[in-house]
């Protein structure tokens, strides 16, 4: 029997590898995106493949468009770099509240398994480190970044809700940060920013000190992850990233080391409510998903570089 999935968010960066390897598993796939901060480009050569069909829809209104059964809806639709949800507030809490609400109702009416993507922001400011799925959170409510924060913790609460009320079939994976082909030049977050900064011999920029951390996971490796919590009994959260942490001046040293670039580092203020921290712990992912990343940084570095070259 062939699986019928659809995948908000589907010609995003994390999306579209989403829908690539879904239609290598076989799976009918469905991909609505309003190509906001996806782009089509990412899935343009999917369309002649006729198990893909791509709608260009804003899930914040209705979706009206899908017809036959669903097995699985993937809910990735959202801006998630600070620079574009803080650009476009309302749009991004927007995405992971009423959105959320209407692919939950879809969920519902076609008795399909639902995934919902949110992320490490909703630890905020973390007291804890590791971050554990039982760790409640440190996040400013009415700050800058609330309304992706706060939207993702909300989506969350709405998903159980469903589950509780209705026995919908949800899945709750918590993202920390990826990277790999198709992030957007403008993205605004580390790694294509120094990634560009080095192939035009721009000067480096790092906010604060570059001591803050970050974990970063490679997007085949979160595909594989998301994949696997479909597929589990799990409802989740858990979380999704890669537990090795690095520096965000120890990041900026090795990108340009891998380009052979001769930009200079410049230092600058460190934006409010940056996190300082994250490191996920993702013993429960290893336990229950057999899951756990493969690619290394500099191994995943040296093929996103290639790609943004090439893009270049």
């Amino acid at each position: 029997m062939v699986m019928r999935s659809l995948v908000t968010g589907g010609a995003g960066f994390i999306g579209s590898h989403l829908c690539e390897r879904l239609l290598k598993e076989g799976h009918e796939v469905i991909c609505v995106d309003n190509l906001g901060s996806g782009n089509f480009e990412n899935v343009k050569h999917l369309i002649s493949n006729k198990k893909f069909n791509f709608i260009k829809h804003n899930i914040i209104e209705s979706l009206q468009l899908i017809e036959g059964k669903l097995d699985y809806i993937f809910h990735l639709a959202s801006r998630a770099s600070p620079k574009d949800y803080q650009e476009y507030p309302v749009e991004t809490a927007l995405a992971n509240s009423v959105g959320t609400d209407r692919m939950a109702k879809l969920a519902l009416a076609k008795n399909a398994k639902i995934l919902f993507t949110s992320t490490s922001e909703a630890y905020g400011e973390p007291r804890e480190h590791p971050q554990r799925e039982s760790y409640f959170g440190n996040v400013n409510p009415v700050g800058i970044r609330s309304c992706y924060d706060e939207s993702k913790r909300f989506g969350e609460a709405l998903m159980m809700a469903y589950h509780r009320e209705y026995n919908v079939d949800v899945k709750i994976v918590r993202i920390f940060n990826t990277y790999g082909p198709r992030m957007r030049f403008d993205d605004g977050r580390v790694i294509p920013n120094f990634i560009t900064q080095c192939l035009n011999n721009e000067s480096i920029t790092i906010y604060g000190d570059g001591g803050q951390t970050r974990s970063f996971c490679y997007v085949d490796d979160l595909v594989d992850g998301i994949v696997k919590m479909m597929n589990s009994k799990e409802i989740g959260p858990k979380n999704l990233g890669n537990p090795k942490e690095f520096t965000i001046l120890e990041t900026a040293k090795l990108i340009k080391k891998l380009t052979g670039s001769k930009s200079k580092f410049i230092f600058e203020k460190l934006p409010l409510d940056d996190p300082t921290r994250r490191q996920p712990d993702i013993s429960k992912a290893m336990a229950l998903l057999s899951w756990t990343p493969k690619i290394e940084f500099e191994e995943g570095l040296i093929k996103t570089i290639k790609w943004f070259k090439e893009e270049l």
